[in-house]
């Protein structure tokens, strides 16, 4: 099968497209980044997905399945940058399947889609609309494109969608949201607050995207890995320090002293836990994770010479 990746030069999109050569599959990437040296069996475009050169890249290449993941969740970037690319982006690639024959499409988003908040349940199933958009706007691009994402279902009938919330992805690229989190010896935490955090070894999160395509899904999952850890845990075995302080002193303190920059609306993804529920895609997939959340934790400490 030939099958198109968008955001393919990224950290967890060379994992996919490694893991879709050793399926047999013919590989296409699309990116504005380079991949200087991607493996045989995978083709790189070096367009933005915006733009008619990528369009072209369907039209000519005419690609069986997409897997979409080029979707930007770097909170520094401006709110209209990141609008044009998550929403945008998202919207032109699923025209352009609709248009050019594509039979198969996984959109790949956040399980931080559903908001984190006092009042959440303690686990997240896949009927449940995102909650905190409004204490969170820098969220709202991610939450819309998921959900245009998701009316694909309904859009465009034959062509056959799944919508993958993936918990944090966590390992020896420490690359994502998480590792960016841990990456400085000091840890931020709001003052009486320890979260549970849901986190995926990058290995298994490329291993269940593939999953998904092989077994042609359709509809909407939740994808983590081994269960929630408490965040000062996390931070302890990980060889870091914890720093907790009052939440309006942490909120004026992000960004400087070596701490992370974050906007004041992601503090409560430090206070509040977000865990998902991923019972109907182990159900449809069989899917089980190799690594437990002990040896997720080390790899990320070895980095990218862990070996794994």
């Amino acid at each position: 099968m030939k099958v198109l990746v968008t955001g393919i030069a990224g950290a967890i999109g060379q994992l996919v497209a490694r893991r879709l050569v050793a399926d047999g599959h013919e590989v296409l990437g699309l990116d504005r980044r380079p991949w200087y040296h991607p493996p045989e069996g995978v083709r790189v475009f070096q367009h933005d997905i915006r733009k008619r050169p990528a369009e072209d890249v369907f039209r000519t290449q005419r690609p069986d399945a997409l897997i979409h993941m080029a979707t930007v969740t770097h909170l520094t970037h401006s709110s209209q940058d990141r609008y044009r690319i998550n929403l945008g982006g998202t919207r032109a690639v699923f025209q352009h399947c609709d248009t050019y024959g594509v039979k198969q499409a996984i959109f790949v988003g956040r399980h931080t889609y559903y908001g984190a908040g006092p009042d959440s349940p303690m686990y997240h199933t896949e009927d449940e609309p995102p909650m905190a958009v409004h204490s969170f706007p820098e969220l709202s691009d991610l939450v819309a494109a998921d959900l245009y994402g998701g009316s694909a279902l309904w859009r465009y009938p034959e062509l056959a969608t799944a919508v993958l919330r993936i918990c944090y992805t966590l390992g020896p690229l420490r690359q994502g949201t998480l590792a960016s989190f841990l990456g400085n010896k000091r840890v931020p935490a709001v003052l009486g607050f320890d979260p549970l955090f849901q986190f995926i070894h990058e290995l298994d999160a490329a291993n269940a995207i593939v999953t998904a395509l092989r077994n042609k899904l359709r509809g909407v999952y939740n994808v983590a890995g081994p269960p929630p850890v408490p965040l000062s845990i996390i931070v302890r075995e990980s060889g870091r320090s914890l720093l907790p302080l009052p939440e309006s002193i942490l909120a004026r303190m992000m960004g400087h002293f070596g701490l992370p920059a974050l906007p004041r609306g992601a503090l409560a993804h430090v206070k509040y836990p977000v865990v998902i529920d991923d019972a109907q895609f182990r159900a449809a997939t069989g899917f089980v994770p190799e690594f437990d959340e002990d040896e997720t934790i080390a790899a990320f400490v070895r980095g990218p010479d862990a070996g794994d």
